[in-house]
C-alpha cells in the first residue's frame, strides 16, 4: 500500500486552485487522502447519487413505491431516477416516450424530489439531510440548490459517503445492489461531456461504466464502476471488483484538463492499491 499516498496525491498537480481527494476501502476505512479535505466544494452533479439515496430511503420507508407515476405521462418514479422518463436535459420538455431513450435529465432529478417532498411532507432538502447526511455524519454536506446539482460537501463527508455505498448501514445491501445495477438495459444515450454512448448505462441515479468510451474513470476501472462526475470538477466513483472507491473534488469546471487527467489518475490509484 506504500505507493497508494504518492498517486492520491498527484491530484496535488491538476491545474486547479484548490483540490482535494479520498481514496477508501471496501471496509471503509480511508486509505489515503490529499489536500484540503474539510474544504467545500460544489458537487454539481456529484449530487445526485446524494439525492438517489435520499429516494431510496424513501422507497424502502414505504412512502413511495417505483412504480408510482411521477413526471410526463406513463413515467414513474423509477424511469425519472434512470433518465428514462423523457424529460430534456434542464426544460419541462417531453422528448421521448417513458423508458424509449436514455435522456439525462437534471429536471427529472427535480421531479423527483418534488414526488419525495409530496410522499413524505418533508422539503427534499430536509428530507436529504434527515435521511442521508445526518445518520451518516456528513457534517459538511448541504442541499443549497437543485436536487440534481445543488448540494455542497467535502472530501472527508464524501468519504463516509463512499464507505456507506460499499457497506450499507442506512439501507438493505439488496437495495443499493439494485440501484448499482443497469436499469433499462439497451439504451444509448448522451453522457454529457463525452458525447453519444451505445449502450449509455445507468442504474437508479448511479451512472454504471460498463464498457463506455471515452469515460471520466480509468481504462482499467471494471465494468461494475459506478458513480457521478459533476461540471464543477468533481467525482465520485466505486470500484466494486478493486474493493475501492474514490472522490475527487475541485473548484475548477469540467472540462479537456479533466478529460485528460481524470483517467489517469484513476488508473494509478488502482495501480497503486493492486501492487
Amino acid at each position: 500500500m506504500t505507493g497508494l499516498g504518492p498517486a492520491v496525491r498527484r491530484i496535488l498537480d491538476w491545474p486547479v486552485d484548490h483540490a482535494a481527494a479520498s481514496v477508501v476501502a471496501a471496509d471503509g476505512s480511508v486509505l489515503a487522502d490529499a489536500g484540503e479535505t474539510d474544504r467545500e466544494f460544489a458537487l454539481a452533479s456529484v449530487t445526485k447519487p446524494l439525492s438517489a439515496y435520499a429516494v431510496l430511503v424513501a422507497v424502502e420507508e414505504g412512502a413511495l413505491d417505483w412504480d408510482d407515476p411521477a413526471g410526463p405521462e406513463g413515467s414513474t418514479v423509477r424511469h425519472l431516477i434512470a433518465h428514462t422518463s423523457g424529460l430534456a436535459f434542464d426544460t419541462d420538455r417531453v422528448q421521448a416516450a417513458p423508458g424509449e431513450r436514455r435522456i439525462y435529465s437534471n429536471t427529472g432529478f427535480a421531479v423527483l424530489a418534488d414526488a419525495v417532498a409530496g410522499a413524505t411532507g418533508i422539503g427534499f432538502a430536509d428530507y436529504l439531510h434527515q435521511a442521508v447526511c445526518e445518520p451518516l455524519g456528513l457534517s459538511g454536506t448541504r442541499l443549497e440548490g437543485a436536487a440534481g446539482a445543488g448540494a455542497v460537501s467535502t472530501a472527508r463527508d464524501l468519504s463516509r459517503f463512499a464507505a456507506e455505498l460499499q457497506a450499507p448501514r442506512l439501507l438493505d445491501p439488496r437495495t443499493v445492489a439494485e440501484a448499482t445495477t443497469v436499469a433499462y438495459p439497451g439504451l444509448d444515450g448522451l453522457l454529457p461531456g463525452y458525447g453519444r454512448q451505445k449502450p449509455n448505462d445507468w442504474g437508479l441515479g448511479f451512472e454504471i461504466r460498463d464498457g463506455k468510451s471515452p469515460h471520466w474513470t480509468g481504462t482499467t476501472s471494471s465494468p461494475r464502476t459506478f458513480g457521478h462526475f459533476g461540471q464543477s470538477g468533481t467525482f465520485l466513483w466505486v470500484d466494486p471488483d478493486a474493493g475501492l472507491a474514490a472522490v475527487a473534488l475541485t473548484d475548477r469546471d469540467f472540462g479537456e484538463w479533466a478529460v485528460d487527467a481524470w483517467p489517469v489518475w484513476t488508473d494509478g490509484v488502482l495501480a497503486a492499491h493492486r501492487s
